[in-house]
C-alpha cells in the first residue's frame, strides 16, 4: 500500500511517500480502508522529535512506527480477534496508528461509528483535537453553565472545538486568536474575540472563571492574571518544542496550585470510545461541527504539516484518499 513514512526526525522533508506492507489487525483491532486522515499538533511533535523527551516513547534515532498519522476516518475491511461491535463495511472514525496510508490498524476502543451528518473529511479531523477540548473543559476545567470561559488559541484544531463545546455547556466564551482568524472564531459561536496582537487579554480589568490555554507560550503568571480569584486554569498538552521535556509551565502550575486559591490544572487526553460517543451526540445534535480549513491529498502531508507548524492552519487540515486508490483488498 501507499503511505507517508518517516525515517528520522526533523523538518517536513523527513516525510515521504513509499510503498509499505499493509498492516494486519491484531487482537482487539480492526483494519480500516482509510478514506481521510487529520493533521494534528501531535503529528508535528512526532515528526520533529521535539520536545526531545518524546523520543523515549517513539524511538531514539527514528520512530519505531514508520508510518505517520493518528486521526482517521474510513471503512472497516477486517476485524481482529476479540473485537465485537464492528463489522466489515462499517464507516468509523477515531485514531489509528499510521493513518497517513491507504490502510491502517486501529484499536477497537479508539474508534466509533462515523456520525451520519459528517463526510469522511470532516470525521477524520475530530478525534484527537475534539477529545482534547472535551477533556480539558469538562474533566480538568469542570466547566459549568453561566461561567465565563477564555480560550487561548481559539482558531486552531483544539481551539475551534473548545469554543463550540464551551458554548454547548452553557458558558459565555471569549476566543483569543489573530485578526485574520477572528471571523472564523465568531462564526463558531464565540461571544467575543480578542486579537492577541492588539490587545492583552490579561489586562483591562476583565477576568474569566475558566481559562483553557492551547497556545503553548503564554507565561503562567499572565494566564493567572486573566482568572477570577477562584478561577480555573487548564493548560492543554506540551509546548516549548526546543526544550528537552516541553512541560515547564505544566510543572510550574502543579507546583504552585496547592498554594493559591485558583485551580491550576494540566491534563493529557488520549481519545477513548466513551469520549467519541459523547462527541457523536453533540455532532448529531448540531452543537459541534468540524472546521476543515484545508484539504490535501496523501502526497500533500509534508506541506500540510509545514503550514500547521507555521501557524497558518485554520481549524483542522484533512488528508483525503480517493476510493479508487483503496477499493481493492
Amino acid at each position: 500500500m501507499r503511505a507517508i513514512v518517516q525515517e528520522g526526525y526533523g523538518s517536513p522533508d523527513v516525510l515521504r511517500s513509499a510503498e509499505v506492507p499493509r498492516p494486519v489487525p491484531g487482537a482487539g483491532e480492526v483494519l480500516l480502508r482509510v478514506r481521510a486522515a487529520g493533521v494534528d499538533r501531535g503529528t508535528w511533535h512526532a515528526m520533529a522529535g521535539k520536545p526531545y523527551a518524546v523520543r523515549l516513547a517513539l524511538g531514539l534515532r527514528a520512530p519505531r512506527d514508520r508510518v505517520a498519522g493518528l486521526d482517521v476516518a474510513g471503512t472497516v475491511v477486517a476485524v481482529g480477534a476479540g473485537v465485537s461491535g464492528f463489522a466489515v463495511g462499517d464507516e468509523v472514525y477515531g485514531v489509528a496508528r499510521g493513518s497517513f496510508a491507504e490502510y491502517a490498524a486501529a484499536r477497537a476502543d479508539r474508534i466509533a461509528p462515523k456520525p451520519a451528518r459528517l463526510g469522511f473529511e470532516e470525521a477524520a479531523v475530530v478525534a484527537v483535537s475534539a477529545c482534547t477540548a472535551l477533556r480539558g473543559l469538562r474533566d480538568a476545567g469542570r466547566v459549568r453553565p453561566g461561567q465565563r470561559v477564555l480560550v487561548v488559541g481559539a482558531s486552531g484544531g483544539v481551539g475551534t472545538y473548545a469554543v463550540q463545546l464551551a458554548k454547548a455547556f452553557g458558558a459565555e466564551v471569549t476566543g483569543v486568536c489573530s485578526a485574520a482568524k477572528a471571523d472564523l472564531v465568531r462564526s463558531i459561536g464565540a461571544d467575543r474575540v480578542i486579537d492577541y496582537a492588539r490587545e492583552d487579554f490579561a489586562a483591562g480589568g476583565r477576568s474569566w472563571d475558566l481559562v483553557l490555554d492551547i497556545g503553548g507560550s503564554t507565561p503562567l503568571s499572565r494566564l493567572r492574571r486573566a482568572l477570577t480569584p477562584r478561577g480555573t486554569l487548564v493548560i492543554a498538552g506540551g509546548e516549548d518544542a526546543g526544550d528537552w521535556i516541553g512541560m515547564g509551565r505544566q510543572f510550574g502550575a502543579l507546583a504552585l496550585s496547592p498554594f493559591v486559591r485558583q485551580r491550576l490544572a494540566v491534563f493529557f487526553a488520549a481519545p477513548r470510545r466513551a469520549d467519541l460517543d459523547t462527541l457523536n451526540g453533540l455532532i448529531e445534535a448540531g452543537s459541534l461541527t468540524p472546521v476543515v480549513g484545508a484539504t490535501y491529498g496523501l502526497d500533500g502531508v509534508p506541506e500540510a504539516v509545514r503550514r500547521l507548524a507555521a501557524g497558518q492552519a485554520r481549524g483542522k487540515t484533512a488528508i483525503t484518499l480517493t476510493p479508487a486508490a483503496t477499493d481493492l483488498l
